[in-house]
């Protein structure tokens, strides 16, 4: 049974799939990253805050100054085309990889699923033959065209699309997504502007059906894109889809791009074939004969994959070895595709206190942080953590001794009332930072 299925990951098939694949990544990604230049977020983001909420681990991770950020990012755009256009693609693919990830792991402010979601695929796309046919790099060394690779290369995306869908289908399974409509109910009064279906915005029963028709679509899609005679209509529902949540949820930014480009992956090589027909050049199929791509230590490489596999199902699933509602306290859920699953808002005041309490200061947020920080902060644990180190370190600085940390915050959950998020007699600044449950986070009361 192994080696049957070693052969099917192993056999050969066309190489096209991943050719598009290329072509569209680099493409998307040049204008997604045009985009949050043209609109100055370089500098609102990453220039201008003092402060940055590093990911615990990655505190070496910093910003590079204003030249040093558009230099860098400079350099990813340029890496994305260089994916595009296939020249010297292995090279193009690290920096993009490495760039693009570094640019995330500056401020956890800035996490997106959809980022989140390109970092891994950028980094499949160092691993594979993606450049051995219609790219500059077959162009300046003609021998290196293949028309053929093992079917684990676009298994790989594949998998990693179906994860998405998946566990953001298996994250809807809630009672305030199914049984309340929540956030939709919150949301879409909202939309009352649009033309046509604006007027039914406020109607209960459009929440419900927007609720349940995302949960009945993440869960299944998959399962519909990977049957050959359904594809084709399926790949119809992903459009429809992904186009209405870029009309109704704007906000969302690349995101319904990202995946009706990234679904493709489920076509065969010989649509892709007609697909990249259109292209300019584009030699006919069958005109080149059939030159597979052979990877030197293929067992390497599946046993890599092997390990990716099982680390892409236990990483979303962490958030079981936590106690409490998941929502409220949020371990465990980022890098768990929980895509537009709460509306979640805070209201923080923090105190700085001296350490014989005999003077205390009221913390002006806007001091230290900008409204998209503050906005983040005041609903996660973390991050509140972070920002009361932070604090306790700028009042030192000041002259405060041996400064402490408390604050008051109020959190509202999916429509509910507005309530106590954290103890407010506790000196977060004097709290460890860990991967454990904080306790300090006060339960969750429905």
């Amino acid at each position: 049974m192994t080696g049957i299925k070693t052969t099917r990951l192993t056999s050969p098939v066309a190489i096209a799939p991943l050719v598009t694949f290329r072509i569209a990544f680099g493409l998307l990604m040049f204008v997604s990253l045009l985009r949050f230049w043209w609109r100055g977020w370089v500098t609102d983001v990453y220039v201008l805050p003092e402060f940055h909420f590093t990911y615990q681990g990655f505190e070496w991770v910093q910003p590079l100054g204003n030249t040093g950020m558009h230099i860098l990012f400079l350099t990813v755009l340029a890496a994305s085309l260089m994916i595009a256009a296939g020249f010297l693609y292995r090279l193009a693919a690290v920096v993009f990889f490495l760039g693009f990830t570094y640019i995330e792991l500056i401020d956890v402010t800035t996490y997106l699923n959809h980022y989140y979601f390109i970092s891994l695929v950028a980094f499949i796309l160092i691993w594979l033959p993606a450049n051995r046919r219609y790219a500059v790099d077959v162009w300046f060394k003609p021998g290196s065209r293949r028309t053929e690779a093992p079917a684990w290369c676009a298994g790989i995306l594949i998998f990693q699309v179906s994860v998405v869908y998946i566990f953001a289908g298996l994250a809807k399974v809630n009672s305030d997504w199914l049984l309340d409509a929540q956030p939709m109910r919150t949301w879409l009064p909202a939309k009352t502007h649009l033309p046509l279906v604006g007027k039914f915005m406020y109607e209960p029963w459009v929440a419900y059906l927007f609720s349940w028709f995302g949960a009945v679509y993440d869960l299944f899609i998959v399962f519909f894109l990977l049957n050959r005679r359904t594809r084709p209509y399926a790949y119809g529902v992903v459009l429809i889809f992904h186009i209405a949540t870029a009309v109704f949820f704007p906000g969302i930014g690349m995101f319904p791009y990202v995946m009706m480009t990234a679904s493709l992956i489920f076509f065969p090589g010989r649509f892709h074939e007609r697909l990249l027909g259109y292209l300019p050049g584009y030699p006919l199929n069958g005109t080149e004969g059939n030159d597979v791509y052979k990877y030197t230590r293929q067992k390497i490489f599946l046993a890599g994959i092997g390990v990716y596999v099982i680390l892409q199902v236990l990483i979303p699933l962490r958030f079981l070895l936590y106690p409490g509602h998941l929502f409220w306290h949020e371990e465990g859920y980022r890098f768990s595709w929980r895509v537009m699953l709460m509306e979640k808002a805070g209201t923080a005041y923090f105190t700085v206190k001296d350490q014989q309490h005999r003077e205390q200061y009221t913390v002006n947020n806007a001091e230290f942080l900008t409204p998209l920080q503050e906005k983040m902060m005041s609903t996660q644990p973390d991050m509140i953590l972070k920002y009361a180190r932070h604090l306790a370190a700028e009042y030192k600085k000041r002259g405060v001794d041996n400064p402490e940390v408390y604050g008051e915050i109020y959190v509202a959950l999916n429509g509910r009332r507005s309530r106590l998020f954290v103890d407010s007699l506790v000196n977060l600044a004097a709290e460890p930072l860990s991967w454990k449950h904080y306790t300090w986070v006060l339960p969750y009361k429905n």
